[in-house]
């Protein structure tokens, strides 16, 4: 299996927790595509998960590596949606969560709308009031995303924006669902008490996406894969900015063991910032001549999508290191190898 590697050394002078070991983390979400390789990054700073997922639109193949096969890993196979006190161990009192249980892509997401609302909203609330009561020392982070933003009236995105998001769109099971999340997180933080983090995630791809997940390189690879045109929709000028997994899961961690950044909202994404014209002309050079063939923008489509990092390399030391061709030839070679997810 092509796959990520996680060393120890991933933390550096991060506070309280740059010490993981031992530490109960909880990942929500966890056979997911970041989520599976969030566990891989916390195993490998010598810490104890557990992980949850109902598989809805996780992949236990992501898991499959670590489940019954590392003693410091194990796996409850729920749905976060209910009150966590049916689903956790008695008495389990985690130092860290992570909440990364939801459908992420438009066309998952539009399949499975009410649990997505309610995976964002009663999820997040279950999960923070089992924190209340049985851990208020916990850290909570939350996996916001960039598209609480909507179509930006202003770009790049600043976590300071409160976006322009269409309440009752096709998209706005998800919008909107990450959208109430961010409000319990912020209830939980400044009305009660808790450490509540949420951290805003732009585009990002790697190993272990869902070849079917209908987002652009994804979607493009496997078109690629199986010798059609690249669908591009609209004109193909609309931009989007791609931040490799390994990145994003380095300034996860680092987000999350840092002191003192309690309430604090953060983007995460690569600033680098490509047309849909131009993504489709990389994964071509890579992948081969494919054709295009242009249809209708989808509703409520964002037409610009860049993330402002100024505020992660500020307070985490964090920036991307991993170029977008560096990363669409490790993406392509494991969409190479797992070419029979393909349908």
């Amino acid at each position: 299996m092509l796959t990520t590697t996680y060393h120890s050394c991933i933390l550096t002078d991060m506070g309280s927790l740059s010490s993981l070991q031992n530490k109960q983390i909880l990942i929500t979400g966890a056979a997911g595509f970041i989520g599976s390789h969030l566990c891989d990054a916390f195993l490998a700073n010598d810490a104890k998960v557990l992980a949850v997922d109902n598989f809805l639109t996780g992949d236990p193949r992501n898991i499959e590596h670590l489940v019954d096969k590392n003693p410091n890993f194990s796996f409850i196979k729920a749905d976060v949606t209910q009150p966590a006190e049916t689903y956790l161990p008695q008495n389990f009192v985690p130092d860290v969560v992570l909440h990364f249980a939801s459908p992420a892509s438009p066309p998952l997401y539009q399949a499975h709308p009410v649990e997505t609302y309610a995976v964002n909203s009663f999820g997040t609330h279950y999960l923070l009031q089992y924190l209340l009561k049985n851990a208020p020392k916990a850290r909570f982070l939350f996996a916001s995303t960039s598209e609480i933003y909507g179509d930006p009236a202003q770009h790049p995105q600043k976590e300071s924006y409160w976006g322009n998001v269409n309440p009752n769109g096709i998209r706005s099971c998800y919008d909107e669902g990450k959208r109430l999340g961010e409000t319990i997180c912020g209830v939980h933080f400044r009305d009660l008490k808790l450490d509540v983090r949420i951290v805003r995630i732009f585009n990002t791809y790697g190993p272990r996406m869902d070849i079917n997940d209908g987002r652009v390189i994804p979607d493009f690879m496997k078109k690629s894969l199986a010798n059609e045109p690249l669908v591009i929709f609209g004109d193909g000028q609309q931009t989007r900015s791609y931040c490799y997994v390994s990145d994003l899961v380095e300034g996860i961690v680092r987000f999350v063991t840092a002191d003192e950044l309690a309430g604090e909202t953060i983007n995460l994404g690569n600033p680098d910032e490509y047309t849909i014209l131009e993504t489709a002309k990389a994964v071509q050079q890579l992948t081969g001549d494919a054709q295009t063939v242009f249809k209708p923008l989808p509703q409520d489509d964002p037409t610009r999508r860049r993330p402002d990092i100024s505020k992660a390399q500020k307070l985490l030391d964090w920036s991307p290191k991993v170029g977008f061709q560096e990363g669409l030839e490790k993406t392509y070679a494991y969409f190479q190898q797992h070419a029979q997810k393909a349908s």
